[in-house]
């Protein structure tokens, strides 16, 4: 079975469909599979490159790759739900009853959303946490830091304005002191204030715009900022290797030019 699944994958991969979409890349040399991923629209974000023993768990602990699945399962799972939400102030809070109690795995649904969304915040503060420590900010990758640190502002923003849209007594009252709090920022605070709800108070305009947020404009620039990260790591090297590490040190060793004696 092996061996016909291989002969299997060569015709396809032999295919004029499958050449016609994959120009480069076709072998099984480095070279090959160095232009596969250079030449691909998503593969190009990523090192064509990886050391072996960054690929380990106790490497990264898989903390960024763990937080980019939750934020795949928020996206199926968010337009899933967006197929039977309605951001309106009457139907809102009946839409949620309905996925709790009349659709299919509805209430499933709602959960896995707002658990992973939970956990997505928990795994970006410790994979921060983890880039700190190992001291993987310092120069040349100080901007993705940056970068970084806009990707965990949208985290906590998407979890904020996902708060409302049940448009429940709990909702409705954090939102009301979650806005208040703005209010509090010299000279635009209450400009902030009304251009976060719409007007002065948590009313429709204010879940409309929450919804907008939260559904469009939010979720596009986390995907900016994520491609915008992934790039970042392969153009200052790959993964940050710890300087402390033995086999790193060794290796940096043997891969010094030898400076010649005047």
């Amino acid at each position: 079975m092996p061996g016909k699944a291989d002969k299997i994958l060569e015709q396809v991969e032999r295919s004029r469909v499958w050449r016609s979409i994959f120009r480069s890349g076709q072998g099984s040399s480095p070279l090959h599979r160095a232009l596969a991923i250079q030449q691909n629209v998503f593969l190009h974000l990523f090192s064509t490159k990886v050391r072996k023993r960054m690929l380990g768990f106790s490497a990264t602990w898989y903390l960024g790759a763990l937080t980019l699945g939750t934020f795949l399962i928020l996206i199926i799972t968010g337009v899933l739900l967006m197929l039977y939400y309605h951001p309106s102030v009457p139907q809102a809070y009946a839409d949620m009853k309905d996925l709790q109690f009349v659709v299919s795995s509805g209430l499933f649904l709602r959960n896995l959303h707002r658990w992973s969304a939970q956990v997505m915040v928990f795994l970006v503060f410790a994979h921060m946490f983890r880039v700190f420590y190992r001291g993987a900010y310092r120069p040349p990758r100080e901007f993705n830091w940056v970068v970084g640190i806009v990707l965990l502002l949208i985290t906590l923003l998407l979890s904020y304005t996902g708060y409302l849209l049940p448009w429940d007594q709990l909702a409705y009252w954090a939102i009301t002191v979650g806005s208040n709090l703005s209010k509090a920022v010299p000279l635009v605070g209450d400009k902030i204030h009304f251009l976060l709800l719409g007007g002065n108070e948590v009313n429709a305009n204010a879940l409309l715009r929450f919804y907008v947020l939260h559904c469009l404009i939010l979720p596009l620039a986390a995907l900016l900022f994520i491609a915008v990260h992934f790039w970042r790591i392969r153009k200052d090297g790959g993964l940050y290797v710890h300087q402390s590490d033995p086999k790193t040190v060794a290796a940096s060793k043997e891969a010094a030019p030898v400076k010649e004696e005047k």
